[in-house]
């Protein structure tokens, strides 16, 4: 009886399975390994609920009370056998829930693939490679396996090769260079260098060699000529140096996509620059190259009452901004006067720089000829230090400051008439505002034709207002000699620039053909000159 019961239980189980899906077979397997009470196999299958062939009698219900512990050990193996479906199924049947769902088109795989980048497991094969190699004593690679140089490419061989040679020579360069600028000095160097003597000694070798890099450096960063003038003239009468900036103050240049770049010249400039030449030396000193400045000059100022036109090459290069060092010039800096529009451009000597506004276009400027009664008194009064005259305005509008001063000094002057004291008094009253006391009145002495210095305090006039009446009668002839022989000197100015470049042309020539003509030819020819 109990082997058909058993033999009943496993048909019944096979014929669940076939209708029962394997996943939920496997899934109810795994929760509990016993069947549920109320299940097909617990009806047919369990050996503690055998059905009854026939009803029970006292007999036999006498003879049972040591069989009922027995059946609990018979299906022992009968348990254990689905078991064995089990691991088989899932092995065999894939998990289909993980996949994705393709009606509704074909997933993204970015997801997958940054969180790949950033797994460090996926460096697991990388490190396990490694410590493999460091396990094979750091030679690399396996047995059999080839060197990675029989990978590389012959081209990629050669392109080694030459930058290994490239470094070489490299090196070899610099230290002949450091050997080369590292030999003694000159005379003429030493004289130069006193502090670094010449010797043999790896310290004074590179001490020479890096003294002489700063120099071709330096050469670069300083003007061009240690004297950017020549040595004054003593028959020269204008003690004093008047430097101006050409951009944004003499002119104005400005791009616009309708006409292109237009210079505006300011208003005044011609006056300036001729009446101020009868006092000053002027010189242009300005930022812009030689090539750009130079037609501008020549149209700006074609009688030349700029004597020195100075561009970038005679500028200084420092801390990274252009510099305009008046030490350079060759003159007293006691007598130097210097006008710009921007105060780094004058920063290594600002105690002689006037600053000021850019101009910016306006027809109706007049900044530019305000300033020409004040350097005109200083020229008047003859001071001997201009530095100390603007010190004493500094801070302050020059043109309505001095003009300021100037009605003071003409009421004491008035004053002074009045009391029989006119006797220069009020123009030391304003030089002593100056600053100082001038030096030299250079107009007491009146020229021929000219009214008697006495003569024009008793009528009430100052030193400035007499040498005003001369500044103005000198340029008053001058431009009438501009207006009668203007066209005349320039075409006899153009004419010696032609003649002066058939000279360097021909001398150009003479020398590239020297090279070819033999020596012998040369002495006939002079022979025949002679």
């Amino acid at each position: 009886m109990r082997a058909a019961a058993a033999l009943k239980a496993t048909t019944q189980l096979s014929a669940l399975r076939s209708r029962t899906s394997p996943s939920i077979l496997a899934r109810g397997m795994a929760k509990n390994s016993k069947p549920p009470a109320n299940s097909q196999f617990g009806r047919a299958g369990s050996p503690s609920q055998k059905p009854p062939s026939h009803p029970p009698s006292s007999a036999s219900a006498s003879a049972t009370p040591k069989p009922p512990p027995e059946p609990p050990r018979e299906p022992e193996p009968e348990q254990q056998q689905p078991a064995e479906p089990q691991e088989t199924d899932k092995d065999a049947i894939p998990d289909l829930s993980k996949l994705p769902d393709l009606t509704q088109g074909i997933p993204s795989t970015l997801e997958y693939e940054t969180a790949g980048a950033t797994d460090k497991a996926a460096l697991s094969a990388l490190e396990e490679e490694a410590a493999a190699k460091s396990d094979r004593g750091g030679r690399g690679r396996a047995k059999g396996e080839l060197p990675a140089s029989a990978y590389v490419s012959s081209s990629e061989r050669r392109r080694q090769t030459m930058a290994r040679w490239a470094l070489a020579l490299t090196g070899v360069g610099a230290i002949l260079c450091v050997a080369y600028l590292g030999r003694d000095w000159t005379e003429e160097e030493l004289e130069k260098n006193p502090d670094i003597p010449n010797g043999w000694t790896p310290a004074l070798w590179w001490k020479r060699a890096r003294a002489r890099m700063t120099d071709t450096v330096t050469y670069y960063q300083e003007p061009a000529f240690e004297k950017l003038l020549p040595d004054p003239d003593p028959s020269f009468e204008r003690p004093y140096t008047l430097c101006i900036s050409l951009e944004d103050m003499l002119v104005h240049s400005e791009w616009s996509r309708e006409h292109g770049w237009r210079v505006a010249k300011r208003p005044g400039v011609d006056y300036f620059l001729h009446y101020l030449s009868q006092y000053y030396e002027i010189v242009l000193f300005t930022t812009v190259p030689f090539a750009t400045g130079e037609p501008l000059i020549r149209k700006l100022d074609p009688y030349r009452f700029i004597m020195w036109p100075l561009f970038r090459e005679a500028t200084k290069f420092q801390d990274g901004e252009i510099v305009k060092d008046l030490s350079y010039l060759n003159r007293d800096l006691s007598k130097v006067i210097i006008i710009d529009t921007n105060p780094t451009h004058v920063r290594a000597q600002p105690e002689n720089a006037i600053i000021l506004p850019k101009w910016t276009g306006d027809p109706k400027d007049t900044e530019l000829v305000s300033l020409v009664p004040f350097l005109e008194f200083i020229h008047t009064m003859q001071y001997t230090d201009v530095r100390k005259v603007i010190k004493s305005f500094e801070g302050t509008h020059i043109p309505t400051e001095f003009a300021r001063r100037e009605a003071l000094a003409r009421a004491e002057h008035n004053r002074r008439l009045q009391q029989k004291a006119a006797k220069g008094g009020g123009i030391n009253w304003l030089a002593s505002h100056l600053g100082l006391k001038p030096s030299n009145m250079s107009l007491m002495v009146a020229p021929d034709g000219e009214e008697n210095p006495q003569e024009a305090f008793a009528k009430g006039k100052m030193l400035q207002d007499i040498a005003r009446e001369r500044g103005i009668r000198n340029y008053l002839m001058l431009e009438e000699e501009i207006r009668k022989n203007g066209e005349k000197w320039l075409k006899e100015e153009q004419e010696a620039m032609e003649k002066a470049q058939k000279e360097a042309m021909k001398s150009m020539k003479t020398s590239f053909f020297g090279w070819f003509t033999p020596k012998e030819e040369e002495s006939n020819s002079d022979n025949k000159t002679q």
